[in-house]
């Protein structure tokens, strides 16, 4: 049974019999938003780049990224499908997905930071039906949804983070607007959420 999240919403990762889980998928879902006036008529619907990104973090430091341009964390653990450069799934399938093998992440690291940023610069307010999902890879089930709501003017958004909580890990919804078109620009903005 998937839970739908809340902004600053915290769930277990362990499954209802009380194991961990071992693989999950945080998948990222978007449309562009239907274009408005004469223009739209002359240019058709919109695509809009939206990218995932995995920043992994060991005491507060960063110590790997996955995102388009490195689909493999150095150790193996973390592994990026591939760059979507139009969305279109939507509230259906993922356009873009990171896969995390939470029993080989290594055992310094103990956030991962999931972040979403549009790089070719549009705004939140050209995208619709956004959401971010936690998915268990092993059996397809989804867990966890987060949904993007109210658009905006911001280009980038701290989606959610899996860290490390007495051994076991945890997701937490972030859901926090962000400007930055790589995912470079936003640690600052990613700092206050560790």
């Amino acid at each position: 049974m998937s839970v739908n999240m809340t902004k600053g919403q915290q769930i277990s990762l362990n499954k209802a019999d009380g194991s961990a889980l071992t693989s999950v998928r945080m998948g990222l879902g978007w449309q562009a938003a239907p274009r408005k006036g004469f223009l739209a008529k002359l240019t058709g619907g919109g695509e809009i780049d939206l990218d995932a990104s995995a920043v992994l973090f060991a005491a507060g430091q960063t110590v790997d990224v996955v995102f388009f341009q490195h689909l493999v964390s150095d150790d193996g653990s973390v592994r990026h499908t591939g760059d979507n450069l139009t969305g279109g799934a939507g509230a259906g399938g993922d356009d873009e997905a990171i896969l995390v093998d939470l029993a080989r992440v290594p055992a310094q690291v103990d956030q991962i930071v999931f972040t979403v940023n549009s790089f070719t610069g549009q705004t939140f307010a050209e995208v619709q039906n956004a959401f971010c999902r936690l998915v268990d890879e092993n059996t397809g089930t989804e867990l966890a949804r987060y949904t993007l709501t109210g658009g905006g003017k911001h280009t980038a958004q701290i989606m959610a983070k899996v860290h490390r909580t007495g051994g076991n890990w945890q997701m937490k919804a972030i859901g926090e607007p962000a400007a930055g078109r790589t995912f470079k620009d936003l640690l600052p903005s990613i700092t206050p959420h560790l």
